[in-house]
């Protein structure tokens, strides 16, 4: 465990401050992260070296040595606290390599540990400004490895390489503005060599896009706004120029097609929670967020890419294809669900497809070479907004349900309210989902909430929330509120589920030993089985358990690993709900399993 100093206490008490101690990494110089390896992730056991356990995003590991005989016998390794008061939410996946595990923090802070005895080897604080502006708490989702650097963003939107031996800065990229609103929370991607990101803040009336840089120099390669009438750039290197040239790259959508007047200049889309990448249709996919402002009487339209999943091409960032699923979007529902590769088996065919579990409630499945509809059902018990999608057009079919236009007579301008099922948080937020190919079934953390829904008038100003809504979250029912949904993509049927009392706001691991693990706001991590959904294991960490687990080999024996620490979005936006778990408390460690020897 990381142990308190006089040296550690003064540390923390410089808020902000970059440090970089090594350990027992800098001792030698260890392989680094080739193509190859992140290829590979999703197959190869003795590390993890991207988000999602491979570029796909599917989040299954083949080990099998804990298995739904052995699990009951899994006990913890170590634990590692990330110590001082800088608590909050811990959403992080931690990746593995070479022995040692990166895991983020809340604050942007990144800690090395050994993987084997839990001892830190560096730690890096990142320095951040006054004036940050993080819509849903101070956290962090991971980091990228490659070559021997370690990647991650920061609160202040800046993307930064650090040398993974010595935590020592080897570069830092300024995303854009915090002071605009700005932030970055996602783990960034690797794509041949580039590190994909994008952008958070679309509360602020930022416009998101996807960007590559050279993952080696931090050198911009490309960037794509996400919102129509925005023009794209691709950088180009000048011989004897230090900076790359700037050129454009053609203009996003159409102009005013989908967006009355200027309103595209501030119109959201932020593609804050990172991407997935196809290698066999060599294709990128980033979900949007919300259109800016949440008051859709503003911006009547479409309102694209808001809301949408985009396929892009990884060597120039043009977008392949796109789909929309919250046109016109007056309910916050985004768009930025993570999108996972597989082979849907249907009908005596195999289609190259990918799934979605959106905000809205809706379960979609599409072809992921040109984005054609093949399915999409609800995952969630109620959905106020529509009745259903219509599978000609691949919109929702919509019940009317939106709040009013706010008035203009009285002292209260708010128009008329709804009460909106989901609620803004989704019947899946950001906590990412995960497929078994060996039993062929998506594990959905689902959450049952609506809200209290009505318009304000609003303006644009820099720095200020762009939001021109208002709202209460409440429960739908009593007796729970999340629920673990195992759903088989050919039906959009719901195979079993598992009710939380709390919301479920972490991510999902499964495993080739029949396993579906996640953790719950009440400290547990829990295993269930993943063909009937029994619950085979659990254990209590101490805080909410909002990070991803994962699962990797080292000298033959079978890990698992997961943050604690409850936060995140639900204790600041949500409500009843909020009230309702009060009394769950903060916390900042990670734990790591393995099974006891008899």
């Amino acid at each position: 465990m990381k142990k308190t100093s006089l040296k550690g206490a003064i540390i923390s008490c410089l808020a902000g401050a970059a440090i970089g101690f090594s350990g027992m990494a800098s001792a030698k110089h260890l392989p680094g992260v080739s193509d190859a390896d992140v290829l590979n992730d999703a197959t190869t056991t003795e590390d993890v070296v991207s988000y999602g356990l491979g570029s796909q995003g599917q989040r299954f590991s083949p080990l099998d040595k804990v298995n739904t005989d052995t699990v009951k016998h899994l006990v913890p390794a170590w634990t590692f606290s990330y110590g001082g008061e800088k608590q909050r939410g811990q959403e992080a996946q931690p990746v593995v390599s070479n022995g040692r595990i990166f895991v983020t923090a809340s604050y942007s802070r990144l800690f090395a540990i050994d993987a084997r005895t839990g001892d830190e080897l560096w730690e890096y604080n990142h320095r951040l400004p006054d004036g940050i502006l993080p819509c849903c708490d101070v956290i962090n989702r991971g980091a990228a490895l490659y070559g021997n650097l370690v990647i991650f963003g920061t609160l202040d939107a800046k993307l930064v390489a650090l040398d993974a031996d010595t935590g020592k800065r080897v570069w830092s990229k300024k995303i854009d503005d915090y002071k605009a609103g700005y932030s970055f929370t996602a783990a960034p991607m690797i794509v041949n060599g580039m590190v994909i990101t994008g952008v958070s803040g679309g509360e602020f009336g930022i416009v998101g896009r996807v960007e590559a840089r050279d993952a080696k120099t931090g050198r911009m390669l490309w960037s794509r706004p996400t919102i129509e009438g925005n023009m794209g750039y691709k950088y180009v290197q000048v011989e004897g120029k230090k900076k790359p040239k700037k050129v454009e790259n053609g203009i996003t959508g159409e102009l005013n097609k989908s967006w009355p007047g200027d309103m595209w200049k501030h119109g959201g889309g932020a593609t804050w929670l990172g991407g997935t990448y196809d290698p066999e249709t060599n294709l990128i996919f980033y979900g949007t967020g919300n259109p800016a402002p949440w008051n859709a009487h503003t911006r009547p339209g479409d309102n694209l890419y808001s809301a949408s999943t985009l396929a892009l091409n990884p060597e120039t960032g043009k977008i392949v294809w796109a789909y929309q699923s919250s046109p016109n979007d007056a309910w916050d529902f985004d768009g930025v669900n993570e999108f996972i590769s597989f082979d849907l088996k249907k009908d005596g065919k195999v289609i190259k497809a990918g799934a979605k579990a959106d905000r809205n409630g809706f379960f979609y499945v599409l072809n992921r070479t040109n984005g054609e509809l093949i399915s999409a059902t609800p995952f969630i018990t109620k959905q106020g907004w529509t009745t259903g999608v219509d599978m000609e057009t691949g919109r929702p079919i919509e019940t009317g349900e939106r709040p009013g236009a706010p008035v203009t007579e009285g002292k209260d301008h708010k128009g008329k309210p709804v009460f909106a099922v989901p609620s803004f948080l989704g019947g899946k937020n950001w906590m990412p989902m995960a497929y078994n190919p060996q039993t062929d079934l998506f594990y959905v953390p689902a959450n049952e909430w609506g809200m209290d829904l009505w318009n304000e008038p609003v303006t644009y100003k820099k720095g200020a929330a762009y939001i021109g809504a208002g709202f209460t979250i409440k429960p739908l029912y009593e007796d729970y509120i999340g629920a673990l949904r195992a759903i088989d993509p050919k039906s959009g049927e719901i195979v079993w589920e598992y009710k939380n009392n709390a919301p479920l706001w972490g991510g999902v691991l499964t495993t080739g030993g029949n396993l579906v693990f996640t953790g719950t706001p009440e400290g547990f991590l829990k295993a269930f089985d993943a063909k009937t959904g029994e619950e085979v294991w659990k254990f209590q960490t101490g805080s909410g358990v909002v990070g991803c687990p994962i699962t990797w080999e080292m000298d033959g024996e079978q890990y698992v690993a997961v943050p604690s620490g409850w936060g995140g979005a639900v204790p600041l936006w949500g409500g009843d709900v909020a009230k309702r778990i009060k009394h769950l408390n903060q916390g900042g460690s990670l734990w790591v399993f393995k099974l006891h020897k008899m």
